[in-house]
């Protein structure tokens, strides 16, 4: 964490930001709390994942655990957004339109944090760009014709290709995850959270 005043003031407004462009809860961590495994990443593969290989924001487009790990070092602070989506929401076709929130919400802090000074800032959310964004498009653009990303301004990788383990960030975050596996009861678990990540620097 910042220990200067100037610093801590712009964390704050950065995190005030993101809650009031929908995040529902944005806290800044350490760098040492985000929690990368290395075996999460490798889920991402096919068949694990449908959409391996369809963006250049999943694998193997991405440099994962290890470049992100070197990548770290560049970085102090970083802030974790969630957004709380109501469970019969989130197992529709609706979702799609609450992923493509939370990443403009990550790019737009992003890009205010390069406002302010910080260059380097770069952001992470989840879900592939290819459903999220371009899902009306036979092909991606960048990956078949070299070309700029339809979608640049917002869309970002998904922190799942780098490993990194969303519930023990949120816990980092100090938030308690309640997941939906896909058995827990319904009735009982009426949301559950979707994550971004940006790193300030």
């Amino acid at each position: 964490m910042p220990n200067n005043d100037k610093a801590n003031c712009a964390l704050k407004e950065l995190t005030r930001m993101a809650c009031r462009s929908g995040a529902s809860g944005a806290k800044t961590i350490s760098i040492g709390d985000i929690p990368i495994e290395d075996d999460l990443a490798v889920l991402c593969r096919k068949p694990c994942c449908e959409n391996y290989g369809l963006s250049p924001g999943c694998p193997p487009h991405v440099s994962g655990p290890s470049g992100f790990r070197e990548l770290l070092r560049n970085f102090r602070y970083a802030i974790v957004i969630k957004i709380d989506v109501p469970l019969d929401i989130l197992l529709s076709a609706e979702r799609w339109a609450i992923m493509k929130l939370l990443h403009e919400i990550v790019a737009g802090i992003e890009q205010a944090a390069v406002k302010t000074g910080n260059l380097s800032s770069k952001s992470f959310a989840g879900g592939s760009w290819k459903k999220i964004f371009c899902h009306d498009y036979e092909d991606c653009r960048v990956l078949t014709e070299g070309g700029e990303c339809r979608n640049f301004r917002y869309a970002r990788p998904s922190m799942s290709g780098f490993g990194i383990n969303v519930s023990k960030l949120m816990q980092a975050a100090g938030w308690t995850m309640k997941r939906y596996d896909g058995e827990a009861d319904p009735d009982r678990v009426s949301t559950a959270p979707i994550c971004g990540l940006i790193l300030i620097g």
